[in-house]
């Protein structure tokens, strides 16, 4: 069976905000190779697992989830935001690094 992997999603490019960043996700690893359909050309794969996607509220329930299943998986722990402090005002500092002159 393939394995499972819990993780808690980033914000995609397209996101300013952090919505849907907030629950945890199982979904499953890729067990089989994806191949073009020579009639549409589309992607497709044989196993069906890789369309499940399940989210959770915390971590401890999707944990669960698995073991409660038999579930071999893995845990990916969240990339952490690091906030930095940024004012309008600072673009104007007098001590600001200023373009090589030249």
């Amino acid at each position: 069976m393939a394995v499972a992997r819990i993780y808690r999603p980033t914000k995609t490019a397209m996101q300013s905000g952090r919505a849907k960043t907030h629950k945890w996700v199982l979904d499953y690893e890729q067990a089989t190779q994806r191949h073009p359909d020579p009639l549409m050309g589309w992607i497709s794969a044989g196993d069906t697992l890789n369309q499940l996607h399940l989210s959770f509220d915390t971590l401890e329930e999707a944990v669960a989830y698995a073991q409660k299943r038999g579930l071999d998986y893995v845990v990916a722990p969240p990339q952490e935001r690091i906030d930095k402090p940024k004012a309008y005002a600072d673009n104007f500092r007098y001590d600001r690094p200023r373009w090589p002159a030249g």
